[in-house]
């Protein structure tokens, strides 16, 4: 690397670099100082889930007086795209819901391929205990509304409610065990994290498959045409990401027009993403050697090595695969934009003591509170007993249904979820339900993870755990 000295004493600058990480011979940038405590609060993993938690509030409140009038309405303006006589109308909950989140689940469609690929869910040994417990926490909820839907009397038109608390909302969840620091085995945070991946994953099919009423075939050919496209330029070395972002809004476009929800589009091309480098070590290694040689060889002048330098840059950014680059780019526009701006659009709920005592509301919150600790907890011990898996090193059967309580915290997925399988006079209920399941969840959940990990002792050993 090279670090610039004072003229006539270039031999200093040598000394300098040699035996220096490279990053500390790099120019300092000012900005980049003042601006590191606010870097290092915004990549928190918890960060995400609190100020999720402090956008809730704000819509609570917002909804619920008239400190802002018209907050409700204000959703429900419209927003258009004309081309001529053609024309593309939503209103702007609509925009957020089929548009932003496309994003959030292009980054899930991300999430699940990495883990595939290189995370927990690749190992078959490892991947059985969150996908056996992702599985009981996706039926066992949607079982326990169904039961209560017929105890309490749901209406009928509510009855595809039970999809509702089938869903986990990782970031609070994260937010809520770094609360407990060090304390929380890095197991269980593992365990609930690739836990919440298949539970996307399912909530994905489900959108897919059973909230997808009317369809195009005609539409859903251009759709799969720009899959196609998208994989003969991946295949043949495409490296231009605008590029990919019309053809990947073509696709959007097209799914949303063939009666499919468009963020199934987004989780398809998140799995189309490359998940290994184009530039492999050993080449990246001879680059870098060549542009050190011609360092040596040609004069001190910019101009003549644009070219080597513009090699260097495409090798040193090819050398990571675009699936990491992109989730390192978006993953904080999700976490710290697109998310907050969802809740904040989805999260007003009126709420009036007839919602309270309604039983959709109830059956969603005891979906939530019963059906996802009570599915993962079971279906992690059978699992365990019938010798498919074992538990983490360092987590307990207390640990665990502390976790599975959490994993109750529906969130942004649940609400999601409420837009589509609920008509609209049953919504509000939904979402209230929703809120009321996962603010218990986590009462419940912390309390179990508190008595775990302070009155609990030495936690138990997987082999222990598995006796």
């Amino acid at each position: 690397m090279i670090c610039r000295a004072s003229e006539g004493d270039s031999r200093l600058a040598g000394h300098k670099i040699q035996g220096a990480p490279f990053r500390e011979v790099l120019p300092k940038q000012a900005i980049r100082q003042w601006f590191s405590p606010i870097n290092a609060f915004l990549f928190l993993q918890s960060t995400s889930g609190l100020l999720l938690l402090f956008v809730t509030a704000i819509a609570l409140f917002l909804a619920n007086t008239d400190f802002v009038p018209g907050f409700l309405e204000f959703w429900h303006l419209t927003c258009q795209i004309r081309i001529g006589d053609w024309k593309l109308e939503k209103d702007l909950l609509h925009v957020i819901n089929d548009g932003l989140m496309a994003v959030f689940f292009f980054v899930v469609g991300l999430e699940i391929k990495r883990e595939i690929v290189v995370g927990e869910l690749r190992d078959p040994r490892t991947a059985a205990l969150p996908v056996v417990a992702a599985i009981g926490g996706m039926l066992v909820p949607a079982v326990v509304f169904v039961a209560c839907s017929q105890i309490l009397g749901v209406p009928g038109d509510a009855s595809r409610g039970w999809a509702i608390p089938m869903a986990t909302d990782i970031a609070f969840v994260v937010g809520l065990l770094a609360l407990f620091g060090d304390r929380i085995p890095l197991g269980l945070k593992i365990l609930l994290l690739s836990l919440a991946i298949v539970d996307d994953l399912g909530a994905v099919l489900l959108i897919a498959f059973v909230f997808t009423e009317s369809l195009s075939f005609e539409l859903l050919g251009w759709a799969l045409g720009g899959f196609v496209l998208t994989y003969g330029m991946n295949r043949a070395g495409v490296r231009a990401v605008p590029i990919y972002v019309v053809v990947g809004g073509l696709i959007w476009l097209a799914v949303l027009k063939a009666g499919v929800h468009p963020t199934v589009a987004g989780v398809l091309l998140g799995l189309m993403t490359p998940a290994t480098a184009w530039v492999n070590r050993e080449t990246l290694n001879g680059v870098l050697g060549q542009l050190r040689e011609e360092l040596d060889r040609l004069p001190d002048d910019p101009t003549t090595l644009h070219d080597e330098l513009a090699a260097v840059e495409f090798a040193t950014r090819e050398s990571v695969p675009p699936l990491y680059r992109l989730e390192h780019l978006l993953h904080p526009w999700v976490a710290l934009a697109i998310m907050p701006v969802f809740a904040l659009a989805n999260a007003g709920v009126p709420i009036r003591m007839s919602y309270m005592s309604d039983p959709l509301t109830q059956s969603v919150a005891c979906g939530l509170l019963v059906g996802k600790p009570l599915g993962i907890g079971l279906f992690s011990f059978l699992a365990v007993k019938l010798g498919w898996a074992r538990l983490p090193t360092g987590v307990n059967w207390s640990m665990l249904m502390g976790g599975g309580c959490l994993a109750g915290i529906g969130f942004t997925m649940s609400l999601f979820l409420t837009g589509l399988a609920l008509p609209a006079s049953h919504i509000d209920a939904g979402k209230l339900g929703t809120l009321m399941g996962s603010a218990l969840s986590t009462i419940l959940g912390m309390s179990i993870l508190t008595y775990a990990v302070v009155m609990g002792g030495k936690p138990e050993t997987s082999k222990d755990s598995a006796k």
